[in-house]
């Protein structure tokens, strides 16, 4: 009892504190009211913000709501999911364990994964850890795959690294990945024989009092004052998103913290690694991690911006000049929020800023803002430059849009019918998914969403996403195709879909559902039914189930499911039976005329 009361009224000492210095600090006079207008330019929920210069906090504030629809304002100790700032921290434990002599950032990471192997042997001969800290390897993004596939295991994500193809040689290109950080997780994990997060709680959050942060959805959903986060619908509909549970890929991302705690982290760099006199991580190790590994692109200054220039890439940290200062800084991204982490190591100045909008411009802006305040440079409207920004890139959008001319082949339609698509798709860099026939539509299942497949031409589908149980068919220019190809034998053996932008489509080979129904489970369906006046047989051949109507051909039933069948060559035929106790007293025929009901004789 008596530790909690101490630690309460250290964090009310820090909120007092911070309140109270901007009055005095005349660089940020009247930055509240400037930061209150960034939340309404951009209908944001609500922000947190949180200013370090050398050893302490000079500014800790939070805008807006931390849960929107209760109206629970935001606070310099809100959590917030921060995302991809998550990186720095994974790069820091081998920083530390580098320091150790636990391992050189030269080494090949197989020789601590014996199970981490990449697609071809120049890159399993070359790549090093410290390809892995500055997203050079080659590999692009491939995050659909644990993004649609999560999976709790992260040895499982790793064995999927094998069949993910590169686009570049490894060191010739830098392109950002995810999962090279969670291999450095796994690297750490294997060296200390501890948990990625029991790593980073134990090396970094316990030295730097970090202790209201954690590494989980799970955890956060236990904590007080955490932040909901936001989705913004047709730029002005504030809409609740649930929480992604990042899973086993947590080193790249799965940190949850509020700018009080974050701004130790902050204070730690900006120091050479200490924090409070003590060394926390290793200077050569900060020194190297703020410095150039990788050139991310020209980063020429353009007539706009002059003076905001470079971009090059550390271990797990953006670089860039920004006007005539060295900055430091990451974003992260994920569902319902958006983060910013930075500082000026020459002027010992930091930024934090959290949101829970998803996809936000706010970090940017109000890291520019104050930026152009503590450094004493010429300001910049930078809430209105990158809304007008935005803004043109919108209208453009819909332009594009409006005058696009499509592909589509008019008057075509599926080689086969619908149920015939159904099945098991599977790729082993990514996972397994199913395509299931519901009310005469295919739908694709992912674990974590579903998309209504809407027929394009020939073979090739549109995909949309599914909410509240209905198809968003709103972005249909931005919709991902799925195109299905046959095999010999005249069955559905693929799908190839679009979802790396570097790579060709990648195949997703497909196995048949099978619904399996013993032939005696069957006879309970046979029998005649009166439809309309006429009278209809199901009778049992060999296994499978049989219709026949008076002058039409025998028809064969497929099961779909559970007492449904769909009739084998006809588009749009399917029939449900209707019964108790094994007793089956109704055929409900449900066809593109009509929904008929047929009684047991």
């Amino acid at each position: 009892m008596k530790a909690g009361f101490l630690l309460l009224s250290f964090t009310l000492s820090i909120v007092a504190y911070t309140q109270k210095k901007p009055t005095v600090d005349t660089r940020l006079a009247g930055l509240d009211a400037e930061l209150q207008k960034v939340l309404e330019t951009w209908k944001a929920p609500g922000f947190a913000v949180a200013v370090v210069e050398k050893n302490k906090i000079i500014y800790a504030k939070g805008f807006g709501y931390s849960d929107y629809e209760k109206k629970i304002a935001v606070t310099p100790n809100t959590l917030f999911a921060i995302g991809s700032c998550s990186k720095a921290f994974t790069s820091a434990v081998l920083g530390q364990l580098r320091s150790e002599s636990k391992l050189a950032f030269e080494d090949k990471p197989s020789k601590y994964i014996p199970d981490l192997k990449f697609f071809n042997d120049q890159m399993n001969n070359t790549i090093q850890i410290r390809d892995l800290m500055s997203h050079r390897t080659g590999l692009p993004r491939h995050d659909f795959s644990w993004y649609l596939f999560p999976s709790d295991s992260k040895d499982s994500l790793i064995q999927r690294i094998a069949y993910q193809e590169p686009f570049a040689g490894v060191r010739e290109k830098w392109y950002y990945n995810n999962f090279m950080f969670l291999a450095q997780g796994v690297v750490a994990e294997k060296i200390t024989g501890k948990s990625w997060e029991e790593n980073v709680r134990e090396r970094i959050f316990k030295p730097l009092g970090m202790e209201r942060s954690n590494l989980s959805i799970a955890e956060m959903q236990k904590a007080t004052d955490i932040a909901v986060g936001y989705g913004l619908k047709d730029e002005s509909i504030i809409e609740k998103m649930d929480y992604y549970h990042i899973a086993g890929m947590a080193p790249a991302g799965s940190i949850n913290s509020s700018v009080t705690e974050m701004a130790s982290w902050v204070i730690t760099w900006i120091n050479g690694g200490k924090f409070k006199g003590k060394e926390i991580i290793p200077a050569s190790y900060v020194s190297e991690a703020m410095s150039s590994q990788m050139v991310i692109g020209a980063g020429l200054p353009d007539k706009t911006n002059p003076d905001v220039h470079l971009s090059n890439y550390g271990y797990g940290w953006f670089l860039s000049s920004y006007k005539g200062h060295y900055r430091v800084e990451h974003g992260g991204n994920i569902d319902g929020f958006s983060a910013n982490t930075s500082f000026f190591p020459s002027d010992s100045v930091g930024i934090v800023v959290l949101v829970n909008q998803n996809g936000s411009a706010v970090p940017s802006v109000v890291r520019n803002i104050i930026s152009d305040r503590i450094l004493k440079v010429k300001a910049t409207d930078w809430n209105k430059e990158l809304k007008d920004r935005r803004d043109k890139a919108l209208a453009e959008q819909k332009k594009a849009a409006a005058t696009r001319s499509s592909n589509k082949v008019k008057g075509t339609k599926p080689s086969r019918i619908l149920a015939e698509f159904t099945g098991k798709y599977s790729h082993p860099a990514y996972g397994e998914f199913t395509i299931t026939y519901d009310r005469d539509s295919l739908i694709a299942n992912f674990k974590r969403m579903k998309l209504w497949l809407a027929h394009h031409h020939y073979d090739v589908f549109d995909s949309y996403a599914i909410e509240n149980g209905k198809a968003d068919t709103t972005t249909n220019e931005n919709s991902t195709q799925f195109q299905f190809f046959g095999n010999e034998v005249g069955e559905i053996s693929k799908v190839a879909i679009k979802i790396e932008p570097t790579l060709a489509a990648l195949e997703f080979k497909r196995t048949p559902i099978k619904v399996d129904i013993s032939k005696e489970a069957l006879a309970l369906y046979a029998g005649e039914f009166e439809l309309g006046g006429i009278v209809v047989k199901f009778f049992v051949k060999n296994t499978t189930l049989h219709l026949t109507v008076p002058g039409q051909p025998e028809y064969e039933l497929v099961p779909t499911g559970k007492h449904k069948f769909m009739i084998k060559g006809l588009e749009g035929f399917r029939i449900d039976f209707v019964g108790t106790n094994g007793s089956f007293a109704e055929a409900v025929f449900n066809q593109p005329n009509g929904v008929f009901k047929a009684k047991r004789k």
